[in-house]
């Protein structure tokens, strides 16, 4: 892998891909975006915001049931594939290729999404809480950001500091490490694949709910309610996600 920071290096991304958007992701994306519509109870026709949106997952999605769907990421490879799948199926989303630090649209949207725990990644805490700023600039007066990660709480019941996983041949070694007072997770991933192996080192920030909770109020949200998945059930020693489901 190169020496950029881990978030813009596209290296990353592309190498790792075929196991974070394997096959079961994309056949789970629209249940997944069938519980949030319920859980946000969103308006036919709502124009929502999907950033990150990595290849389009719930973006694709989102726009194959009439939704006005903006999908934002920094990753040009996964904007193409993205594009690619929407043109397949005659869908227009619009897909842009943007850092969430910089990307806002004051007033333009109904709902703003963060899934599949893409908030955190800055080693600044300052850089994530303009992430939060940027969201809430960007949803409409009443508009509701819906994030989904793994939680703090939900992380600590079930860690494991090693494990591994294959793809069509290739070998993916995971070891992680719960650092700073159990505010960081560092993780080191190793890539088996046609005789090369490629490492990646990374960490990301971890929240429990009243972390998340408060840094949502604390940048502008209003009220943020907490749930153990995306049906909406509690956060409680049996949650399977940290959501968050904050009021502009």
């Amino acid at each position: 892998m190169s020496d950029r920071l881990w978030h813009d290096d596209d290296d990353f991304w592309l190498s790792m891909a075929p196991f974070m958007f394997d096959e079961t992701s994309w056949e789970n994306a629209p249940i997944q975006v069938e519980q949030l519509i319920a859980l946000l109870e969103m308006a036919s026709g709502a124009k929502v915001l999907d950033c990150p949106c990595g290849p389009g997952r719930h973006t694709l999605e989102l726009a194959r049931r009439g939704f006005d769907v903006t999908g934002v990421d920094r990753t040009a490879a996964y904007l193409e594939e993205a594009r690619r799948r929407a043109r397949a199926e005659s869908l227009a989303p619009e897909l842009l290729q943007a850092d969430m630090r910089q990307f806002s649209r004051p007033e333009a949207f109904d709902v703003a999404l963060s899934l599949f725990t893409s908030f955190g990644y800055f080693q600044d805490p300052a850089d994530n809480e303009l992430v939060l700023r940027n969201y809430h600039r960007s949803l409409k007066a009443g508009g509701l950001l819906l994030m989904e990660m793994s939680g703090k709480e939900v992380i600590a019941r079930i860690y494991q500091r090693r494990d591994w996983h294959e793809h069509e041949g290739a070998l993916l070694l995971e070891e992680r490490n719960v650092a700073s007072d159990w505010r960081r997770m560092e993780s080191r991933w190793i890539l088996v694949e046609d005789g090369l192996v490629r490492e990646a080192r990374f960490s990301h920030w971890l929240y429990s709910a009243g972390e998340l909770g408060k840094m949502l109020t604390d940048n502008g949200f209003s009220q943020v309610e907490i749930y153990g998945d995306l049906e909406g059930a509690a956060y409680d020693h049996e949650a399977k996600r940290l959501v968050a489901v904050a009021h502009k």
